[in-house]
């Protein structure tokens, strides 16, 4: 069992390589697949977004959705399933919207990683100018304690630019 964290950019290509890596462990394991998405539907346009990355998939997938409870997902995961977490950053912007404590939600995320074949795919939101408004920077701070724990957890870090994966650990 292999916890992985991908970081990245917006578009950087983050999820192509959690499906890629996935897909390839299926095919010398037999490991099912697991899509565990916390995007919800809000409007239109992510309508469209979320019909077209399910179209992407395939049926080979299964997908959860999860867009508060991701240590509740992670137990319906079986063990013969490798499940990928998209994304981490707006899990955190779904839990402060609904006036979670984040502490508390990351402690049981990173509980339930425990014994689990996943890769968790989350924004590297650090690299940019200091956020203007207070809330802005209470996310990007979140969003930062939560990359540093998953990624102290995980067996491996990947970053991806540009496509271009490089391995932080692991």
């Amino acid at each position: 069992m292999t916890i992985t964290l991908i970081l990245g950019g917006a578009r950087s290509g983050k999820t192509t390589h959690a499906l890629r890596a996935a897909e390839a462990a299926a095919e010398t394991t037999g490991r099912g697949l697991v899509m565990i998405a916390t995007a919800e539907a809000l409007d239109g346009e992510m309508e469209e977004r979320i019909a077209r990355h399910r179209a992407e998939r395939g049926p080979r997938w299964r997908t959860l959705e999860a867009p508060l409870d991701l240590a509740g997902a992670l137990g319906q995961v079986g063990a013969a399933e490798t499940a990928v977490v998209d994304c981490l950053t707006l899990w955190v912007s779904n839990l402060m919207h609904a006036g979670r404590d984040i502490e508390m939600e990351t402690a049981s995320l990173i509980a339930a990683l425990a014994g689990r074949d996943v890769l968790l795919v989350s924004n590297e939101v650090g690299l940019g100018i200091v956020p203007d408004n207070a809330l802005a920077r209470r996310f990007r701070d979140a969003a930062g304690r939560l990359n540093q724990q998953v990624a102290a957890a995980a067996d491996q870090v990947v970053f991806v630019a540009a496509g271009l994966p490089l391995v932080l650990k692991g």
